[in-house]
């Protein structure tokens, strides 16, 4: 059987839940795609899905979302992860990331088995953890399968530092780096607005004192922003959505845009052997290049103490039975 030619404007969704309906919904009108597939093994949610973003074909460009099948992984460009088990009532977190880890197992056995030739975004989390369980299970070239990482973490620590700063978010650039989670970290030494460091930026501004408790307390509104959305609303997926959308952009456009996407570091930073967020620039290939900035001593501490986190958790899967 001959494989087919990638289809560079194909993207497979693998979840049609809220997370992953919601961002087929904002890539449909983005006009970046022109193939939707949604696949999830509730077959009913599929169909109900694509016939209600289908209904938006006379407002969307031009593109064809269907319910895809395992077929579909052979020609993407791009396959996004979103599926994954939901805690059930009094079970650990240790156990959940072991149900999850089978999933996502048995889903990249499918895509390896269809000799898909794409890259595969995981978006399921705890994410730094399944994207290493994803690129053990694919044995895939490290830059191909990565994870969402603190692209949307990144996002709202620039939205609240620009309404910190009364300043246009678009001039304002900051990473997010390390676990997406409570170990993350704001590298303020890589903060600029406007391309002045922030140091320089806020004597300029002036505006409000004791900059240190401002900033600690900017950096906790992006730690615990998805506490407070589930606990509003129950989930959390427009935000998530559109930095996805973000992402497979930079992929299907090969823009080689720099992104803190969820990778394999082997030495950058000093840490090797852990999928965790750290500048990446990421084209048709996926993550062609890490960009190992400079860091502060305490930043480099905290990023090396957020790898360990995420080490301890994946030995913890690896040695507990399946």
């Amino acid at each position: 059987m001959t494989t087919p030619a990638i289809n560079q404007k194909k993207v497979v969704i693998v979840g049609a839940g809220a997370v992953g309906a919601t961002f087929a919904y904002a890539l449909a009108q983005s006009g970046i795609a022109e193939e939707i597939a949604l696949i999830d093994a509730n077959v009913d949610l599929v169909k109900g899905q694509v016939m209600d973003l289908a209904h938006g074909y006379p407002f969307f460009p031009p593109l064809d979302i269907h319910a895809g099948t395992r077929d579909d992984y052979a020609d993407a460009q791009v396959i996004v992860i979103t599926a994954g088990a939901k805690q059930n009532p009094g079970e650990s977190r240790l156990n959940l990331l072991q149900r999850n880890a089978r999933i996502i197992e048995s889903i990249i056995a499918d895509i390896v088995a269809h000799n898909a030739r794409g890259v595969i975004v995981m978006v399921s989390n705890p994410v730094d953890i399944l994207t290493s369980v994803a690129l053990n299970a694919s044995k895939w070239p490290p830059g191909r399968v990565i994870g969402s990482g603190t692209v949307l973490d990144s996002a709202r620590f620039r939205y609240l530092l620009s309404e910190h700063c009364n300043v246009d978010v678009r001039n304002v650039h900051a990473y997010i780096i390390g676990e997406h989670g409570d170990s993350e970290l704001a590298v303020w030494s890589m903060t600029h607005i406007a391309g002045i460091k922030i140091d320089a930026y806020c004597a300029l501004c002036g505006k409000c004192g004791g900059w240190q408790t401002q900033r600690d307390a900017i950096v906790k509104a992006v730690r615990e922003s998805a506490y407070h959305i589930i606990d509003y609303k129950g989930a959390t997926h427009f935000g998530i959505g559109m930095a996805l959308v973000r992402i497979v952009g930079a992929i299907l456009r090969d823009e080689r845009s720099v992104l803190t996407v969820s990778t394999l570091l082997t030495g950058q930073y000093g840490l090797k052997d852990v999928c965790l967020s750290v500048p990446a620039l990421v084209s048709r290939n996926g993550v062609e290049t890490i960009v190992e900035g400079e860091l502060s001593k305490d930043e480099t501490n905290a990023l090396a103490a957020s790898a360990k986190v995420l080490e301890e958790r994946l030995n913890a899967l690896a040695a507990k039975p399946a």
